[in-house]
């Protein structure tokens, strides 16, 4: 009798173990990217890489070989082992596995940093077979055939060649003439300023002349004496920087420019190399941005050789991608464009005859991963399955047939080819898995999984995430929501509801990733009893050109309609209390929540905007003007999108937040709407971050989250 009575309480206490477990309540800590605890709560994760065919893990301590047929694990090399095989006294040489790649498909060398050099080490040799020793500096790009690296030290553009030659390539390098580093303020798919041919004989590059820029007066104010640190800021209307391209050849020692003309107004992006490296590729761009040219240029002269394409528009072209020739034919190459409606790819000859759209439908080709050369076929990935979703295609070029090679679910986070294209590692996510990573073959349908994380969340009370669709306010396109309800939500109760918003293109809130992609402060905010809901209005990136474009010239006015249509589905919730509603959003999404909280007064009783754009004639040149146009060009709509007359329509409580440096929607803004305000009479709330930019960074991104989350719970609830 005993006995039972023992297991019985036992079986009671793991009961409430496991209730009392389920019960934990997340915090910020948890939450937040800068928490102390967040690393614990991130989805189990593989680290992986190509060596030519073979799948690499890597880790801190070890780096593995991967059989893509079973899955089963064997060591390739330890980190004891690469510090004792480079012959180094410090046991810490290299510090982890982590970053460790496998440049050469068919040669044992794996490329490792430290904080001084960079390593090629044979690990069948078990030797150092090559270093430098400029590891850290800005801009550092290396290129395996050559072995050279290219950088930049004190504003000067640097290439120390593979026998460890330095070479200087400027000497007027300054924060005003920039060099080697991404120009045009990173649009137009720009993310870096050097450029290797394929054999790594030859570097294109960007020089950047800004000193007719504007500064912006930033300030740092941690020293005793408060100093002044300005932005080069181009606004709006106002003159821009000039870019020309250099090329350097390393046999010759020599430096030519392409000879595009006179650089003002003009953009210059999506430099490729043809295979052999006798030509340089460039799409050039009005300041109008809709008048775009795909140019080619000889490498060795900088003469221009041949204008391949062109595309315009009366809104605007925005190229994104280079051109990328096949590699089993260097006469043909792949663009893409979405001058049919959404982006898709096209086939050109090396004269720019297109030869054939490969791609088409009313739906977004979103990345060429690369080619599987054994089958000569493309590898993408697209939207095509659900505008929410993210997959892996292959398109046969010969037979033009197309192929789903992944599982037809949820969003491809990363896709990452094998050196010949015939396999590749796809890391995703659905709405109830948090990570998957399969590896699937490109030329037949077969597949691997080689992780299916545990939800981390699990001992915790989580809320409910929903997705669903209504129509725009044009009465016929579809517009995609988040709801997250608290755990215990009660279709009889009436929750404070929060609308999460962004809006602006080349963005989204709401896909068919983990929890529909829900931010982890809405979690934090329904473990608080709101709801909250998202929707991604006309004018948000993954839907085709026109859906995007819909807010040319005008921007906030087609998106607040979109979003009311939101408040409206949220109206005929009985769930949802109208009386307690409220909207938060940074950057585009603190422009919509102040457009929101001024054009609606009546509607939202409470907002948080997040480093807001207040006027967009204080907003960038290539940005801004892509959309907006001109000030002088388009007064009617910098009037119409302007919070500055809106400042006296403020009725609720608004809470507006800025980054003290913010160099990307500059103080300029929240300061003048505080003017208005003043001015009107109404009455915002200001808080900065000494220090910060456009986003928090650190454990500054907790506090940020604790206030934006208490001024809902002082005002709201």
């Amino acid at each position: 009798m005993r006995i039972k009575q023992m297991v019985a309480t036992m079986a009671m206490m793991a009961i409430a173990i496991t209730m009392s477990a389920q019960d934990k309540l997340f915090t910020l800590e948890d939450l937040n990217f800068g928490g102390r605890n967040y690393a614990n709560l991130r989805p189990q994760n593989m680290w992986l890489t190509w060596w030519g065919e073979q799948l690499i893990q890597t880790d801190v301590e070890a780096c593995y070989k991967i059989d893509t047929k079973t899955g089963k694990k064997s060591t390739l090399f330890t980190l004891d082992d690469i510090n004792k095989w480079a012959g180094s006294n410090d046991t810490k040489y290299v510090r982890h596995l982590m970053n460790a790649s496998f440049p050469y498909p068919n040669k044992s060398l794996v490329l490792l940093g430290n904080r001084k050099s960079v390593i090629l080490l044979d690990f069948v040799q078990k030797k150092i077979v090559w270093q430098d020793s400029i590891a850290g500096q800005q801009a550092n790009d290396w290129h395996a055939a050559s072995r050279a690296t290219a950088y930049v030290e004190a504003d000067q553009l640097f290439v120390v060649d593979g026998q460890g030659k330095k070479h200087q390539l400027s000497t007027d390098g300054s924060r005003e003439i920039v060099y080697g580093q991404s120009v045009h303020r990173n649009e137009f798919g720009i993310r870096k300023g050097t450029f290797w041919s394929p054999d790594g004989q030859k570097l294109a590059f960007y020089r950047m002349d800004q000193r007719m820029v504007t500064d912006y007066p930033q300030v740092n104010i941690f020293p005793r004496n408060a100093q002044h640190e300005p932005d080069k800021y181009p606004m709006a209307g106002m003159t821009s920087h000039k870019v020309t391209v250099g090329v350097y050849d390393l046999k010759t020692d020599k430096t030519v420019y392409l000879q595009a003309g006179d650089p003002t107004d003009r953009y210059f992006t999506n430099i490729t190399w043809s295979p052999d490296a006798k030509t340089v590729y460039m799409f050039e761009l009005n300041r109008k941005q809709n008048d775009c040219r795909l140019v080619a240029y000889d490498a060795a002269t900088g003469q221009k050789t041949a204008e391949l394409y062109r595309e315009t528009s009366n809104k605007y072209v925005e190229p994104q991608n280079p051109i990328v020739f096949l590699p089993w034919d260097a006469s043909k190459f792949v663009m893409q464009s979405q001058k049919d409606g959404y982006n898709h790819l096209y086939l050109f000859d090396q004269s720019g005859k297109e030869l054939k759209q490969l791609t088409s439908g009313t739906w977004v080709m979103m990345e060429l991963v690369g080619f599987n050369e054994k089958t000569k076929s493309i590898v993408y990935t697209s939207n095509e399955v659900d505008p929410r979703y993210c997959n892996l295609w292959s398109l046969n070029l010969k037979t033009g047939k197309r192929q789903l090679l992944d599982r037809g679910i949820g969003v491809i986070q990363r896709a990452q080819l094998s050196a010949t294209g015939q396999k590749a590692c796809l890391t995703l996510s659905t709405p109830n898995k948090p990570r998957l990573i399969d590896i699937v073959t490109t030329g037949k349908q077969s597949s691997l999984n080689l992780l299916d994380a545990p939800d981390p969340w699990k001992d915790y009370q989580q809320p409910i995430y929903t997705s669903g669709s209504i129509k725009a306010a044009d009465g016929v396109t579809d517009l995609y929501y988040r709801m997250v309800k608290p755990h215990d939500f009660d279709p009889n109760k009436k929750y404070p509801t929060v609308v999460y918003v962004y809006g602006g293109p080349h963005a989204h809130n709401v896909d068919a990733s983990w929890h529909w992609l829900s931010r982890p402060w809405e979690t934090y905010m329904a473990q608080k009893g709101y709801i909250c809901f998202i929707i991604d209005n006309r004018g948000s990136e993954n839907r085709g050109r026109d859906f995007e474009q819909a807010t040319w010239h005008q921007l906030g006015q087609i998106e607040m309609q979109d979003q009311m249509k939101g408040v409206d589905f949220l109206r005929q919730q009985p769930y949802v209390d109208m009386n307690r509603l409220g909207v938060h959003g940074w950057s585009f999404g603190g422009f919509m929540t102040i457009s929101l909280m001024t054009n609606y007064p009546d509607v939202f009783k409470v907002g948080v905007a997040g480093g807001p754009v207040i006027d967009w004639k204080w907003y960038e040149v290539m940005y801004g003007e892509r959309y907006m146009g001109t000030p002088q060009d388009n007064p009617e709509g910098y009037a119409k999108s302007s919070l500055i007359s809106k400042a006296k329509n403020l009725k609720g409580k608004l809470q507006i937040i800025t980054g003290y440096n913010d160099n990307t929607v500059v103080p300029q803004h929240c300061l003048s709407f505080l003017d208005a305000c003043i001015k009107a009479g109404t009455q915002p709330d200001f808080f900065a971050y000494p220090g910060e930019e456009h986003n928090m960074r650190g454990h500054a991104s907790v506090h940020l989250h604790e206030r934006i989350t208490q001024y809902f719970e002082d005002y709201l609830k």
